[in-house]
């Protein structure tokens, strides 16, 4: 039979090798030891309860989506689509009960079905039609977020409110997505250690051919394997929509990633027939505690992604370790050793509190500080007019001698809700944010608001929640120049293609509002096609060549920011500042650049760095309790080839 847990061989060793022999088998649960004792010193706002409950919330996708990817990986399989199919599954429930009126717990069934049956597809495809398990969930992986996009035509989905209390707290104190994560943790044990298809799935992993010599109906079991996989990942799709308050089409885009690491992590293997619930919760703890940490720290997101490569890396090698070191199989279901391990998670326990209460001592005794200490969460730092807002904050911050910490969500709406949690729970004077999503970002200023930090938005605002104020260019103004602009160069008609901002987004809606109302007054002006390209320059090549296919006869295209503009203006080769006149948004170094070689006719500049410098300001007036305007907007300008020089963003 596979095994479950590895158990060490009796012979010489003494109490060393014993020793040795403890930390190899729980090797997991040592590195979350070690982590949370080293953040704890290192950190003051670390070993808090707001923020302990943190990362319990942040660890609580990730696992659910793990458990049942522990089911798959036992039996030595993969599973690449959890992700989408949780993007999926959320997407049906808002769009069924939000759209078309479907009673809600009607369309949480639906929800769990399209997850069920997403799996069923994956079991099928890997059972019947013999496809590796790679290629069938890569296949579902992009089956998934295609539906997930087409139902919600690109853009979130408010999510029903008897729905979203899923990402509220219990008796004002316990975060209901941490009992999700509990339950559905017992569930996977259960699943694993009790009953028949758990032991089939050991089976499988182990050795599949002697599984089915045996009478075991492997290719039933498969399909039950993936539609339990796909189950899980339903449930952790509702869980993060309820946390966002709404569904996001590319929500959960990578976590197949963080769910097959976290299982890793927590000692199963990749080669099947090793692996269990408790391990794979240990993983997720060590992945969320890792970011949370970090974050604190104030260590760069990309510095995350290398540390958390590192761990991933390390836990494969310990497992290779634990196995040359001489380790024997224990049945799996057997309970020989659920004492011995429970009694270790027990003393694992106490040595930690032990450790950590005495590290405590060294931040209980620290003066606080007294200058402010404020918090900027961008929404990415892969685009050159983020960039600029950080270096106007920074340079602002220096100057007011502030300590501001930087974080980059990465475009993730749910990676920003933790970040902004972690501001919350460190007591900082001020929070700005420039949200990747204006409704995803709502419950976690609202939490913000409750514990009354002030909350500055920078560029695009927050929905559906209170913010101190919004420093802001005025993009509708700008919108309706950059139409204006395009029109007057073409005489006042001719044939143009309008690239569109991330949808969801107050500054993709506010320029399309203007671009609307500037083409009103050029009847001769035909828009020939408006698709989103994301604010993002490899996706504005690839959708401007699409168009090209169907519209060669384009003469201008209007883009709502210049990184998508200058995608655009490289589809479109020679004929960009030639045939066709290419205007941008945002007035970016590289957009500049591009105005002063001819080939970006305009460009509707803003002045990212003192949006940088305003918020800042903003943040502190707020925190000293000064009368802060709700709206700060600063001005936009047309540049064009005859004022570039003189231009200074």
């Amino acid at each position: 039979m596979a095994t479950d847990t590895l158990k060490s061989t009796p012979g010489a060793g003494g109490a060393t090798s014993g020793l040795r022999r403890l930390l190899l088998d729980n090797g997991a649960l040592t590195a979350l030891i070690v982590l949370v004792v080293a953040l704890s010193a290192l950190s003051g706002d670390f070993l808090t309860t707001d923020n302990l409950l943190n990362v319990g919330v942040q660890a609580a996708v990730t696992a659910v989506l793990a458990f049942g990817v522990t089911f798959v990986i036992v039996s030595a399989g993969i599973d690449l689509s959890v992700g989408s199919v949780a993007a999926l599954s959320a997407t049906v429930l808002a769009w069924s009960a939000t759209s078309h009126g479907v009673p809600v717990v009607l369309a949480v069934v639906l929800s769990v079905a399209t997850g069920i049956v997403a799996g069923l597809v994956n079991g099928f495809l890997i059972a019947y039609g013999k496809l590796p398990p790679f290629i069938a969930t890569l296949a579902m992986l992009s089956v998934a977020r295609g539906l997930s996009l087409v139902i919600s035509g690109g853009s979130p989905i408010p999510f029903p409110d008897s729905v979203s209390h899923l990402g509220d707290t219990l008796g004002g104190w316990l975060p209901v997505p941490v009992l999700v994560m509990v339950v559905m943790g017992l569930a996977a044990a259960v699943v694993l250690g009790r009953t028949y298809i758990g032991r089939s799935m050991y089976a499988i992993g182990g050795n599949e051919e002697a599984a089915r010599l045996s009478g075991l109906r492997v290719r039933k079991q498969k399909l039950a394997i993936y539609a339990l996989s796909g189950l899980f990942a339903a449930v952790a799709g509702i869980v993060l929509a309820s946390r966002l308050s709404s569904a996001q089409p590319q929500a959960a885009d990578g976590y197949e990633l963080d769910a097959i690491a976290a299982v890793v992590i927590g000692g199963a293997s990749l080669a099947g027939g090793t692996g269990k619930a408790s391990g794979t919760l240990i993983g997720a703890l060590i992945l969320a505690v890792l970011r949370n940490g970090l974050n604190l720290l104030n260590v760069s997101a990309f510095w995350q992604q290398v540390v958390i490569g590192v761990v991933i890396a390390l836990a494969v090698l310990l497992d290779t370790v634990r196995r040359k070191a001489g380790a024997t199989p224990v049945a799996a279901g057997t309970g020989g050793n659920k004492g011995k391990q429970a009694g270790t998670y027990a003393l694992a326990a106490v040595v930690t509190v032990a450790i950590v209460g005495a590290t405590s001592f060294l931040h209980g005794g620290s003066g606080a500080s007294t200058a402010p200490r404020l918090g900027l969460s961008l929404s990415t730092l892969n685009n050159p007019f983020f960039v600029q807002i950080r270096a106007g904050a920074q340079a602002e911050a220096k100057k007011r001698g502030v300590d501001l910490t930087v974080t980059d969500a990465q475009n993730d709406a749910s990676q920003q809700a933790n970040q902004l949690q972690n501001f919350t729970s460190s007591g900082l004077g001020a929070i700005i944010v420039n949200p990747v999503d204006s409704d995803a970002a709502s419950n976690s200023v609202k939490a913000a608001d409750k514990a009354r930090i002030p909350v500055i938005a920078v560029d695009r605002g927050v929905n559906k929640a209170a913010v101190n104020a919004l420093v802001a260019s005025d993009n509708v103004a700008g919108g309706e120049l950059a139409a204006k602009t395009v029109a007057e160069k073409l005489g006042g008609s001719g044939r143009i293609v309008i690239l569109q901002g991330q949808a969801g987004t107050s500054a993709a809606r506010e320029r399309a509002e203007g671009f609307a109302k500037g083409l009103k007054a050029y009847p001769g002006i035909q828009v020939l096609a408006q698709q989103p390209a994301d604010f993002d320059r490899t996706k504005g090549l690839d959708v401007m060549s699409n168009l090209l296919q169907a519209h060669p006869d384009v003469q201008g295209v209007i883009a709502a920011n210049d990184e998508m503009a200058l995608g655009a203006i490289k589809a479109l080769g020679s004929k960009a500042g030639r045939s066709v006149q290419v205007v941008g948004f945002d007035g970016t170094p590289d957009g500049l650049t591009a105005v002063k070689g001819g080939t970006l006719y305009a460009s509707v500049a803003q002045q990212p760095s003192q949006l940088g410098r305003i918020a800042v300001d903003n943040a502190l007036r707020a925190v000293h309790g000064k009368k802060v305007e709700p709206t700060v907007k600063v001005p936009v300008k047309v540049v064009t080839k005859d004022n570039v020089a003189g231009f200074s963003g």
